[in-house]
């Protein structure tokens, strides 16, 4: 049986001693819980439901509902430990189904569910976790069941467009945008919001935190798709170009698409989005790969990402100025230009 790691460092540098050990005391507090929750009567679902839990992740998701939860006057209420809970097993469990959707053999630098078990597995224990995670959001109340079910459904609803062309009439990035606030945005918002909301802090603050995680969470995933282009594999644990094999068109690839210029010529013809053939030639999508790494869309996706990062910060000024709101304007730098 795999047993809970050790508590990693937090995935944010906070400059406020008492703070950051605050937040590792809960996060570690959440790290054993988690492991708790995904145990099942069945011993081989336990194993299967925390094979990724124990790959690791920055737990972005719970640590921002600890932050958010400085903001109110009971940062460690249970309530507040709980909807960590929740939205780290909602996370995970959607990460089962992107792997078997995308085809990936890794994760985190471990192999991927379907690799390691099979897709069918992969499936059944990405639903086993989103009701674990029903299960923990109904100890929070009504407000909160209703609150997980408009995000499960954003979630699910995003993952369904990304596999849908957007029509001759409809800006592709409009499309691929909405697309990433539901698959990524809508949790990350919850997040700050539950993190908020279970804290008991005031409504004008819940409000913009809860927008702010929206902002963040847009960037988060944005991040992730550049990431995907230009890292390699052994510095983001995931096989690298996923998304270019896959023909997912992320915010490189559409900007990319758009340049007019004719050295772009064998790029744009790599990346038409009629080919289908980047999944089976490796060569061919190495070349892609290659290409689209050294081209200036990748910087142009850079300051996006950056720019959503400041319109997240700018919601911060509800916030009084110390180190809870530095630690979340901090949070926002981080996820705009991470490494893995």
């Amino acid at each position: 049986m795999t047993a809970a790691p050790s508590p990693a460092e937090l995935a944010l540098p906070i400059l406020d001693d008492a703070l950051a050990e605050r937040l590792r005391v809960r996060m570690a507090t959440v790290e054993e819980a988690l492991y708790g929750h995904a145990s099942s009567r069945a011993a081989y679902v336990t194993e299967a439901a925390r094979h990724l839990l124990a790959a690791g992740g920055k737990r972005f998701r719970p640590l921002l509902v600890l932050l958010a939860a400085e903001a109110g006057p009971r940062p460690d209420a249970d309530e507040v430990l709980t909807a960590a809970c929740v939205v780290e097993i909602t996370h995970v469990g959607s990460l089962y189904h992107d792997d078997v959707m995308d085809e990936a053999d890794l994760r985190r630098g471990e192999d991927s569910a379907n690799a390691r078990y099979d897709n069918l597995v992969a499936i059944l224990t990405g639903d086993w976790l989103f009701a674990k995670s029903s299960e923990l959001t109904a100890q929070l109340g009504p407000e909160a069941v209703r609150i997980q079910a408009e995000t499960f459904t954003r979630l699910v609803e995003g993952q369904i467009l990304e596999t849908v062309k957007p029509g001759p009439d409809e800006d592709a990035l409009a499309h691929y945008l909405e697309v990433v606030a539901g698959k990524t945005g809508s949790l990350i918002a919850t997040s700050a919001h539950y993190g908020a909301l279970f804290s008991g802090a005031a409504p004008e603050v819940v409000a913009a935190l809860t927008a702010y995680g929206e902002l963040v969470g847009t960037a988060f995933q944005l991040s992730d798709d550049i990431l995907d282009v230009a890292s390699e594999s052994e510095e983001s644990g995931k096989t690298p170009g996923t998304d270019l094999k896959e023909g997912v068109p992320t915010l490189p690839v559409l900007i990319a698409r758009a340049s007019t210029d004719p050295a772009d010529a064998r790029l744009l013809e790599l990346l038409d989005p009629e080919r289908t053939d980047l999944a089976a030639d490796a060569d061919l999508h190495a070349e892609a790969l290659d290409l689209l790494r050294k081209h200036p869309a990748m910087g142009q996706a850079q300051d996006y990402v950056v720019a959503r990062a400041q319109e997240a910060k700018k919601l911060l000024e509800v916030l009084p100025e110390g180190s809870v709101r530095t630690a979340l304007e901090a949070f926002a730098d981080v996820v705009a230009v991470r490494s893995a």
